[in-house]
């Protein structure tokens, strides 16, 4: 199985929906530029479990060598843009395969 870099790469927070809907519970602890590998296809130590959750499927489809996700939209075959599932502090991550 090929290791798999993920990197935060934008990090938003909607502080209208946070008020509207939301107890205080604070910042995502992760930020733009942070950085993990997958080896295995097992979730780096320390990674939120909850995105680990949305970006698993990719995880391991890249780590065993897929691809193309979705007609194809990304540059690079062996990658993939996902968020996490917080609608209210989302953070995107690139997903990568590492030759």
């Amino acid at each position: 199985m090929k290791d798999v870099r993920i990197k935060a790469i934008k990090k938003s927070f909607y502080k209208e929906l946070s008020d509207m809907y939301e107890k205080e519970i604070g910042d995502c602890p992760v930020d733009e530029g942070d950085e993990w590998t997958s080896k295995d296809a097992l979730m780096p130590e320390g990674f939120c479990q909850s995105a680990w959750s949305n970006l698993y499927p990719y995880v391991f489809s890249l780590s065993s060598g897929g691809g193309s996700f979705f007609g194809e939209w990304m540059k690079n075959p062996h990658s993939a843009v996902i968020s996490c599932n917080d609608g209210i502090r989302p953070v995107s991550f690139l997903l990568e395969t590492i030759d």
